[in-house]
């Protein structure tokens, strides 16, 4: 992986479906740090759209606000769609964006579970058009360390990652994260993060265990996820309730790595040798979201359909670990039921 300057990127113009909390994220760093820009917002309420528009969107140029998603996908004056509704409706507001022709960033979890992103591959596949999962962290110049510091063997050999996401967060019965029918739980929001990063680093998982605690709502509170890959072991663990660290640690014989806290943002990394004193390596950026918009750019500049660095199988590969993880605390959304 190498790390590239977002603003070496060429230049296109975003539609957001969904002006939710981390789409606000997006329509900062994008004309921050890209030479790209936010060009329409789609809502089922044009009011939010509207204020979305006034409140989060910078731009010297008409930002258009749209009352409905079929109208945004619609514009001919957007070359990609960025997706951030509630995880419930990413397979089907894909889909949407992609037989209107234009190319997709879907929020993470990417969809509800890997049968829906086989759905929406095997649409974009059949328009030769552009996917990605907005896993962020994957294209951060701290990520870009960690993973140089594991392969030259700096830490010699690694025998076990930590992964730590948790959030004390609002568990009101009627709040997205505690409904099923939205893919509420804190594994697809949280949980995701340390579990990409592992598959990142040493792929698909021999087996898997997982453990956990359910709401009253049947989604999951926190779970601790063990992943053994022959005789090296990975464990991620998330919680929405509790306020602790988000943290990561990577442990070799010669060596560990830590992120003391929100790992999956730009940080710094502490690496300490078995016999020196811990370094800092100063790796942090501003923003953070425009190295996963300028990777959008390139692609499409490059006429590929998926980027090497977030591939297809990757997110498929996470979602079957979560599909496992979820069968294992017996969390089912209601769109599965019957299956």
């Amino acid at each position: 992986m190498a790390v590239f300057d977002p603003l070496q990127a060429p230049p296109i113009r975003w539609g957001i479906l969904g002006p939710g909390g981390i789409a606000r994220r997006f329509a900062r760093d994008v004309p921050l740090y890209t030479r790209s820009s936010i060009r329409a917002v789609g809502s089922r309420d044009i009011d939010r759209a509207r204020t979305f528009v006034h409140e989060h969107v910078t731009s010297d140029r008409e930002v258009r606000a749209y009352g409905s998603y079929e109208e945004l996908v619609e514009d001919d004056q957007i070359d990609a769609v960025y997706i951030a509704s509630p995880h419930s409706e990413h397979r089907d507001h894909a889909l949407l964006a992609l037989r209107a022709d234009k190319p997709v960033l879907v929020e993470k979890a990417f969809t509800l579970n890997q049968a829906q992103a086989r759905e929406v591959f095997a649409e974009a596949r059949s328009r030769h058009l552009f996917v990605m999962e907005a896993m962020w962290s994957r294209f951060l110049p701290h990520y870009d360390a960690i993973r140089k510091i594991v392969e030259s063997g700096e830490l010699g050999d690694v025998s076990s990652i930590q992964g730590v996401h948790t959030q004390s967060l609002d568990l009101d019965p009627a709040w997205r994260m505690m409904n099923p029918a939205l893919g509420g739980g804190a594994l697809l929001d949280l949980g995701v993060y340390p579990l990409s990063l592992i598959h990142w680093l040493w792929g698909v998982p021999d087996r898997i265990k997982a453990t956990g605690v359910l709401t009253s709502t049947g989604v999951d509170q926190r779970e601790s996820i063990s992943l053994w890959y022959g005789d090296r072991i990975a464990m991620a663990y998330a919680d929405m309730g509790d306020a602790g660290a988000s943290s990561l640690e990577i442990q070799g014989t010669q060596g560990r790595l830590e992120i003391a806290d929100w790992f999956y943002t730009p940080q710094d990394i502490v690496l300490t040798p078995v016999d020196g004193e811990p370094r800092t390596l100063y790796t942090k950026v501003p923003g953070g979201f425009q190295y996963q918009a300028a990777e959008v750019a390139r692609c499409l500049d490059a006429g590929v359909t998926e980027s090497w660095v977030m591939p297809w199988t990757a997110t498929l590969d996470v979602l079957a670990t979560m599909d496992e993880v979820r069968r294992q605390l017996g969390v089912v959304y209601p769109c599965e039921q019957g299956e």
